[in-house]
């Protein structure tokens, strides 16, 4: 009877285990069904499925293939498998999913060990699950039911996706999606920011970093110093996951295991590499242009997420030469600049009283962002004052890194106050592209850009297109010969409200002198006898025919430079000299194409001829005699003498080049405009108020202050053969009428030496 019994509960045990059994099945079943039908919520479309790359970010791309930033939502750019590095696929499979070529989305195998272990043998996720995770499933709910709800929907499309796709294109699309901490998302974006290099070009132990981080990018990250430490454990066990499962030897292994931890950061942001501050303007730009150029069906563009690419003009390796040109002596004039304003009373200001100064410390506090953020947010003038008066923790700029420290947002004003602010640009005449940009000495702490928003008086860089006029309008020649005596525009001509005596920087009069010594030593009466013979009127017709389009008073001051305007416009004109008085229209574009390479504008600068030819070489004669016995002076000479007071070494240029300096009322403003044959080049150098700058000319003059960067920058790239940047003297017309041999050679003393030249205050006595 017992037995009986025991078979009889022997029975009902293995009926209720199959109905539990087949229970359990078919509510899993039925709740797979149910979510496949999308009752618990929407599973991705066929369509989305066939094409599930979002947020790309649009690419700006240089002329030599380098890109130097990127627009994005996600700073995401998805490569393709075959830019794979070997190394790279391999530790991804020997550490992510051992048998992902040989499940179909998802390893039960893997899924029955977590289960049995409660997940502490590892996860059961495949590189499939994790990529419809990365794709289409939101955060994980910690909810239980809501996460079952994730789980299941994640091992549906990781089937889905195994159909649609092969399992190359699985392991680039889930590298392609992957986050990585530091603006990096995406295998390229990370193997560009932790690595400085594309992904088929990381070497074994870059790419057992990077898988490293995939467990959890902050935790194992080799940037930050708390887990630097788990980051070189966690690499470690990628290369005994390799070594389990074939990879590499165990010898292999136990070498590589031994290697220490490197990176090379190289951040990606608006605020971080080559040319941020072209990059800003650009952005403006292309805002403005996805409204002009929608796509077919009508919906615009979005330079955030549509992957777009930007060919630019702009040269890396110019830009990379420029932007080390002006860090460089920038970093060095600032040194003089502190050391100066150790003796005065007012630093980092000249000329002003206690009440003036105390008037830009205002305007500066409601000019910054946070001043703006509380006043907007309803803060009292009581409340704001007494913040900017409270010491806080903040980062600042340094000349050797950022510093952290704490201060007063006040204090923080005054000491930004101090710092010198430069802008370069670089045009190639011929072709109107701009190769370089570099709008000041930091984009994170100092974004106004010198090159197209600054604009500043230019002191005797504005004497060329005066110059100029008189050439192409009355044919003069460099060997005319003009008095260098006082001279008088009246009362009522042109306009001027009082008779107008410019005055010589020197003081000194007497004698006569060449056009070309003239303007080599920038004569202030001979410019406005020049001018006064041709008309401001006409003068500011070339000088905007040549491309200047800010309003320019058709004074005689501006004989002078009194005129304030832009590095990209004074830059530009210059270039229609070297580009034998045809003007081309500064471009910054080549192209632009959609995420699939299809082009949707190219970009042609509009021509137009300003002068002759002729007219053009002649005035290049005559700046080529500022860099051999004028102001420019400096560029050539071996002379020790004549060394640079700031770099402490002479520059020796031997070959051709045309330029002017130019100094405003006491030294506010020093500029240099360089042209070579392809490439005009100019610099801007001053403070950020009128009051700031040093107190005597050998220090504040455009020759101290700008041409330096000039030279530094040439010379680098003179440095690179394969730039091709022209040491040729400017190509000679077939026929010039005018006369430019005025057989002279430059002063030198009793030793032989040249005589030096006295340093130019250009625009005194406007």
């Amino acid at each position: 009877m017992a037995k009986k019994k025991k078979q009889t509960n022997f029975k009902k045990y293995v009926k209720r285990f199959w109905i539990l059994s087949l229970g359990s099945f078919g509510a899993l079943l039925l709740l797979f069904l149910l979510t496949s039908w999308g009752v618990f919520g929407e599973l991705p479309s066929f369509e989305e499925l066939e094409n599930p790359q979002k947020n790309l970010a649009t690419e700006v791309i240089s002329s030599d293939g380098v890109t130097l930033g990127k627009y994005a939502f996600q700073n995401r750019t998805p490569v393709g498998f075959k830019e794979l590095p070997e190394n790279l696929v391999k530790a991804l499979i020997a550490t992510e999913d051992e048998r992902f070529y040989s499940h179909s989305g998802i390893d039960f195998r893997g899924t029955a060990r977590a289960v049995v272990k409660m997940g502490k043998g590892g996860g059961a996720s495949t590189i499939t699950q994790q990529l419809a995770k990365n794709l289409f499933t939101k955060r994980a709910s910690s909810n239980t039911f809501k996460r079952l709800m994730q789980k299941v929907k994640e091992w549906i499309v990781a089937v889905k996706l195994e159909r649609q796709y092969t399992k190359n294109e699985i392991v680039a699309m889930y590298l392609n999606t992957q986050g990585f901490l530091f603006n990096a998302v995406g295998i390229r974006s990370a193997a560009r920011i932790y690595f400085g290099k594309e992904p088929k070009d990381l070497d074994l132990q870059e790419s057992a970093i990077l898988v490293a981080m995939l467990k959890n990018p902050r935790q194992y990250n080799p940037y930050r110093e708390v887990s630097k430490k788990k980051s070189l454990n966690r690499r470690n066990v990628v290369f005994a996951q390799m070594a389990k499962n074939g990879f590499i030897t165990e010898q292999e292994k136990d070498s590589l295991q031994k290697l220490p931890l490197k990176i090379n950061f190289t951040p990606e942001s608006h605020n971080d590499g080559y040319a941020t501050y072209f990059r800003e303007y650009l952005r403006g730009y292309l805002k403005e242009w996805v409204k002009n150029n929608p796509k077919p069906n009508g919906e615009l563009y979005n330079i955030n997420r549509d992957g777009l690419k930007i060919y630019v003009t702009i040269d890396s390796r110019m830009q990379k030469y420029a932007q080390e040109a002006l860090y460089e002596h920038m970093a060095n004039l600032q040194k003089y600049f502190y050391k100066e304003q150790k003796r005065n009373k007012t630093a980092p200001f000249y000329d002003l009283e206690d009440e003036q100064i105390e008037m830009i410390y205002k305007r500066a506090r409601r000019n910054s962002d946070r001043y703006k953020r509380m006043k907007k947010s309803g803060k009292s003038q009581k409340y704001i004052d007494s913040a900017f008066a409270a010491k806080t923790k903040m980062k600042v700029f340094s000349w050797k890194g950022e510093i952290d420290t704490i201060m007063s947002p006040n204090d923080s004003i005054k000491y930004y106050k101090y710092f010198l602010r430069s802008g370069l640009l670089a045009v190639e005449p011929q072709t109107g592209h701009i190769k370089a940009w570099v709008g000041g000495i930091n984009h994170k702490y100092f974004k106004y850009d010198q090159v197209q928003q600054g604009k500043r008086q230019v002191g005797s860089t504005f004497k060329p297109f005066v110059y100029a006029t008189a050439i192409n309008q009355l044919r003069l020649s460099p060997c005319d010969k003009y008095p260098n005596t006082r001279y008088t525009i009246p009362k009522g001509k042109y306009g001027i409200p009082e008779e107008w005596t410019p005055k010589n920087s020197d003081k000194q009069y007497g004698g006569e002198l060449t056009l070309k010594e003239a303007l080599a030593k920038s004569i202030n009466v001979i410019s406005a006898r020049l001018i006064d013979m041709v008309s401001p009127a006409n003068v500011v017709r070339l000088a905007q025919s040549a491309g200047i389009e800010s309003k320019i008073p058709e004074a005689p001051s501006i004989a002078l430079g009194s005129v304030e305007l832009s590095l990209m416009e004074m830059t530009s004109a210059y270039a229609t000299f070297a580009n034998k008085g045809l003007r081309v229209e500064p471009n910054m574009l080549s192209r632009i194409e959609d995420k699939n390479g299809t082009v949707l504008a190219e970009f042609t600068p509009k021509t137009k001829e300003v002068m002759s030819e002729e007219s053009a070489y002649v005035v290049l004669d005559l700046l080529k005699g500022v860099t051999t016995a004028g102001s420019g002076v400096r560029l050539r000479t071996k002379d020790h003498y004549y060394k640079d007071i700031i770099t402490g070494f002479p520059y020796q240029f031997t070959n051709p080049i045309a330029g002017k300096t130019g100094t405003t009322q006491n030294h506010t403003d020093g500029w240099f405009m360089g042209v070579v044959p392809n490439l005009a080049v100019g610099v801007w150098t001053g403070g950020e108020d009128r009051a700031t700058h040093f107190a005597k000319i050998a220090e504040g003059q455009g020759a101290t202050m700008s041409l330096p960067t000039w030279a530094l920058f040439m010379r680098k790239l003179y440095a690179d053969p394969n730039l091709n940047i022209s040491q040729e003297d400017f190509e000679k017309p077939e026929y010039v009428g005018i006369n430019i041999n005025c057989g002279k050679e430059p002063e030198k003393d009793e030793k032989g030496k040249i005589k030096k030249v006295e340093p130019e205050e250009d625009d005194t006595d406007f």
